[in-house]
C-alpha cells in the first residue's frame, strides 16, 4: 500500500535530494487566482466582447468574464499574472481599467435567495395542485373511507411541503417573538399552523373537512407575494464595501535596497512609495519626487487633471497619469480620505435603512388586531357551544380570512409594476422603498461632471486651424494619455484629419507633448509650457515652433442629453433644484446659469456634500440625489432616495437607489410622477384589503365561513389587488 505524495518530497528520502524529483514536485499545478477588474468605461455587448478576448489572449489567464451592470470583470489566471498586466492590456485596446480587491467585495453573481424563495414557491404551488385535485373529489361526495383515504394522502403531501416552503415565514415569525415584537409573518404562521392542526384533527376523528388546501393556497399566495418583492430588489451589494474595494491592494515601496512590493496594509506613515503613470494612489502623502498629472474626477468631480509636482498633497484613490511619482506617506489604511469617505457612507447607509415601508406600518396596526379578533373569536364560540371543534374552526377561519395576503401583495405587486414601467424608460429600481421615498421628494440636487454633463473634455473650436495645424496637433496628441489629447484625438479622428509625420515624439510628465516637424520643435500642452497666457476655460496650447504665438484648443463638458428638459420638468413639478459640483465656481455659475438654477454650490468636498445634504434633510426636507462619482457617494447615501447614471462609478451605483439606464436625465422627472402613482395604488390596495376584511371578518367569526371558504376569499383578495397594481403597467 503506498502512501500518497505530498508537492515538494518523494516516496524515498534518497529521492528527496534527486534533482529530477524535486523538479517533478515543482511542476504540481498550482490553484488559479482571481482578479478583480473595475471597467467603468464600458457600455455596450462589443465592449464586454473585446475585453474578455484581450484578457484571454493574455498569458497564465485561464478565462475571463465582464459583468456590464456591474462594469466589472472577473479574471482567473495563474498565480504568477499581475493586475498591472491586465490593466496595460485593457489600455492598450483603449479601456480604462483598476483593480479591485477581490477580498473585499461580496459575491453577487450566486443570487442564492432569489433562487430559495423560487423553488420554495414551485414547491407550494405543485403540492396545492395535487391536494386540490384530492379535495376535489371529497366535494364531490366521496364515501367515508375514500374521504377519509385522500384526507391522509393531502396531509402526506400537505406537511412536509408546508414545512419545507413556510420557512421564510417561520423564521422571520420567531425573529420578531424572539425581541416582543410582531410583524406580518406572526399571523401568517399562526394561521398555517391553526389550519394544519385543524386539519388534522378533523383527519384523526374521519371528519367531513379538511383544510390543507386552504394552508398549501396561502403558503402559496403568500410566498408569490415574497418572491415579487424580492425581484423589485437589486443583489444588493454595500457601497461602503465597494468604496474599499477601490483601495489599492498593493504598492511599491522604495527602500535602501531598491523597490519592492508589498500589501499596502503593511505601509507605515513616512513611507516612500513609487506609483507609476497610470496607477492609484494607495496612501495619502506629499509627493516628494517626480512630476505628472493626477485624474482627481473620482475624488472631486474635476473634469481637468491637476499639475502634480514635488511638495503637492494627494490623496488615496487619485490616478497619476503621466509621470511616475515618489510620495510620502502621511495617512495608511484606515486613515486614508478613500477610507474616511467609506465611513461615511456606512453612517449614510445605516441611517437610511431605519426608513419604514407603507407595509410595515400597516403590519404595527394589523398584525395585533389578527390576533384579537381570532382570539376573541374562538372564546366566544366555545363558551357559547363548548364544542372545541368548532370554536377552532372558527379561530381558524378567521385567521385565514384576515390573514395579510393582499396586503403582503399591495407593496409588492405594485413596486413590480411601477419598476417594470420605468425600466422600459431606462431607470433600474434597486431598493425595495425606493418609490415609497421618491413620491415624497420635495428637494432635488444635481452633481455637476458626468451628471448634468457629459464628464468628457470636448473639442469646440477645431474649425479655426487650418488642416496642417491639425494634422500636427493629432500626431502629438497620440503621444499621450492625458484626457485633453484623448479628446482632441477622438474628435480629429472622427473629422477624417491624418496625423503628419512628426519625429521624436516624447510626453514630458506635466506639461504635455513634443517632437519634431520640418525640422522645428512642436509641442502640444500647457500654456506656460509655451510662454502663453492661460485662459479662463479648459484649453490645450499649440506651438509649432516657428515664432508665431502659440493657438488654443478649447474645450467644454457638453450638457448630458436631457439634463435642461428634467431641471425644467422638475421646477415645473414644484421642486426645488440645487446644483453641487467639486469643480471650479466659475464653471459651476456658467452650467447653473444656462440651466436655470438658481442656488448652487462649488468647490464641494465629498464630506461638504454629505453634510449639505444631511442640512436639508434636518430642514425636514425630502431629498432626492443624483450623482455619478466617487466624490458623490456619500451624498447619494445620505440622501432620502438617490439616482445614479449606469456610467457612473461602481461604488456611486452601489450606493444610489435607482440606476438610469441610458444617457438620458429626462427620465428622472417621470420616476417622480411614476413613483407618486405607485404611492396612491399601495394605498389603493390598502384600503381593498380592508374593505375586504370588513367584509369578511363579521362572516367568518358569525361562523359562516368555513376555513376553505375564507382560502377562497383570501386569494380573490390577492387576485384583485394583483390586478390594480397592473394598471401601472
Amino acid at each position: 500500500m503506498t502512501a500518497a505524495l505530498r508537492p515538494g518530497t518523494s516516496a524515498c528520502p534518497a529521492c528527496d535530494a534527486a534533482p529530477a524529483a524535486q523538479a517533478i514536485a515543482e511542476r504540481a499545478p498550482q490553484k488559479d487566482a482571481r482578479l478583480s477588474l473595475s471597467l467603468p468605461t464600458i457600455h455596450c455587448a462589443a465592449c464586454i466582447s473585446a475585453v474578455e478576448h484581450r484578457l484571454q489572449a493574455q498569458p497564465g489567464v485561464t478565462s475571463a468574464r465582464v459583468n456590464l451592470t456591474l462594469k466589472r470583470a472577473t479574471v482567473e489566471a495563474a498565480p504568477e499574472v499581475t493586475a498591472e498586466a491586465l490593466v496595460a492590456a485593457l489600455e492598450g485596446i483603449g479601456y480604462e481599467a483598476h483593480e479591485l480587491d477581490a477580498g473585499a467585495l461580496t459575491a453577487t453573481g450566486a443570487d442564492r435567495a432569489g433562487r430559495d424563495l423560487l423553488m420554495r414557491l414551485a414547491v407550494a404551488g405543485f403540492a396545492s395542485m395535487n391536494v386540490m385535485l384530492l379535495s376535489v373529489s371529497v366535494w364531490s361526495g366521496a364515501e367515508a373511507a375514500t374521504r377519509d383515504m385522500f384526507h391522509w394522502i393531502s396531509a402526506a403531501i400537505a406537511l412536509p411541503t408546508i414545512v419545507f416552503s413556510g420557512r421564510p415565514f417561520y423564521v422571520n415569525a420567531w425573529s420578531a417573538l424572539k425581541h416582543s415584537r410582531l410583524n406580518m409573518d406572526v399571523p401568517i404562521v399562526l394561521a398555517i399552523l391553526l389550519a394544519v392542526a385543524t386539519s388534522l384533527w378533523e383527519t384523526m376523528l374521519s371528519g367531513e373537512h379538511a383544510y390543507f388546501d386552504a394552508a398549501l393556497t396561502l403558503v402559496f399566495f403568500l410566498l408569490a407575494g415574497r418572491y415579487l418583492d424580492y425581484r423589485t430588489r437589486a443583489v444588493a451589494r454595500s457601497a461602503a464595501e465597494e468604496l474599499a474595494a477601490l483601495e489599492v491592494p498593493r504598492a511599491l515601496r522604495m527602500t535602501a535596497a531598491g523597490e519592492e512590493m508589498v500589501e499596502v496594509r503593511e505601509l507605515a506613515v513616512g513611507d516612500l512609495v513609487l506609483v507609476r503613470p497610470g496607477g492609484r494612489m494607495p496612501v495619502d502623502g506629499e509627493i516628494v519626487e517626480g512630476r505628472s498629472e493626477l485624474d482627481r474626477a473620482l475624488l472631486t468631480g474635476e473634469t481637468v487633471p491637476v499639475f502634480a509636482e514635488p511638495g503637492r498633497l494627494v490623496s488615496a484613490g487619485e490616478v497619476n497619469l503621466t509621470g511616475p511619482l515618489v510620495v510620502r506617506a502621511s495617512a495608511v489604511g484606515e486613515d486614508t480620505s478613500l477610507h474616511r469617505m467609506a465611513d461615511l457612507v456606512a453612517i449614510a447607509e445605516s441611517g437610511r435603512s431605519r426608513y419604514t415601508s407603507l407595509a410595515d406600518r400597516a403590519a404595527k396596526l394589523y398584525a395585533p388586531g389578527v390576533h384579537i379578533l381570532s382570539a376573541l373569536a374562538f372564546l366566544g364560540w366555545y363558551l357559547y357551544t363548548f364544542d372545541l371543534r368548532t370554536a377552532l374552526n372558527i379561530a381558524a377561519a378567521v385567521l385565514i380570512i384576515t390573514c395579510p395576503c393582499a396586503l403582503g401583495l399591495a407593496v409588492p405587486a405594485v413596486t413590480t409594476a411601477a419598476s417594470g414601467r420605468l425600466f422600459r424608460r431606462g431607470m433600474l429600481i434597486k431598493h425595495a422603498t425606493a418609490l415609497e421615498r421618491l413620491a415624497e421628494v420635495d428637494t432635488v440636487v444635481f452633481d455637476k461632471t458626468g451628471t448634468l454633463t457629459a464628464g468628457a473634455p470636448h473639442l469646440g473650436n477645431a474649425a479655426e486651424f487650418p488642416a496642417r495645424d491639425l494634422e500636427v496637433a493629432l500626431a502629438l496628441a497620440m503621444g499621450s494619455s492625458h484626457p485633453l489629447a484623448r479628446a482632441l484625438t477622438a474628435t480629429l479622428a472622427e473629422a477624417g484629419v491624418r496625423p503628419a509625420q512628426v519625429s521624436a515624439i516624447e510626453e514630458v510628465p506635466g506639461f504635455g507633448t513634443q517632437g519634431r516637424f520640418e525640422g522645428r520643435q512642436v509641442r502640444l500642452g500647457r500654456a506656460a509650457w509655451m510662454g502663453a497666457e492661460p485662459l479662463a476655460g479648459t484649453a490645450a496650447f499649440l506651438s509649432l515652433g516657428d515664432g508665431a504665438a502659440a493657438r488654443a484648443f478649447r474645450f467644454s463638458d457638453r450638457l448630458r442629453d436631457g439634463a435642461a428638459e428634467a431641471v425644467r420638468a422638475l421646477k415645473e413639478a414644484g421642486k426645488e433644484v440645487l446644483l453641487i459640483s467639486g469643480d471650479s465656481a466659475g464653471a459651476v455659475e456658467d452650467l447653473a446659469a444656462e440651466l436655470g438654477i438658481t442656488r448652487w454650490v462649488a468647490e464641494a468636498l465629498p464630506e461638504d456634500k454629505a453634510a449639505r445634504v444631511q442640512v436639508l434633510r434636518g430642514d425636514g426636507r425630502r431629498v432626492l440625489m443624483v450623482g455619478d462619482g466617487l466624490n458623490d457617494t456619500a451624498a447619494l447615501a445620505a440622501a432620502d432616495v438617490s439616482i445614479s447614471p449606469a456610467s457612473a462609478l461602481d461604488a456611486a451605483r452601489v450606493a444610489s437607489d435607482i440606476v438610469l439606464l441610458g444617457g438620458d436625465l429626462a427620465p428622472v422627472a417621470e420616476a417622480l410622477t411614476t413613483a407618486r402613482a405607485a404611492t396612491r395604488r399601495i394605498r389603493e390596495n390598502f384600503r381593498i384589503a380592508t374593505v375586504y376584511n370588513v367584509i369578511a371578518v363579521p362572516l367568518a367569526i358569525a361562523g359562516l365561513a368555513t376555513p376553505l371558504i375564507a382560502a377562497l376569499a383570501m386569494s380573490l383578495s390577492s387576485i384583485t389587488v394583483s390586478l390594480n397594481a397592473l394598471r401601472l403597467r
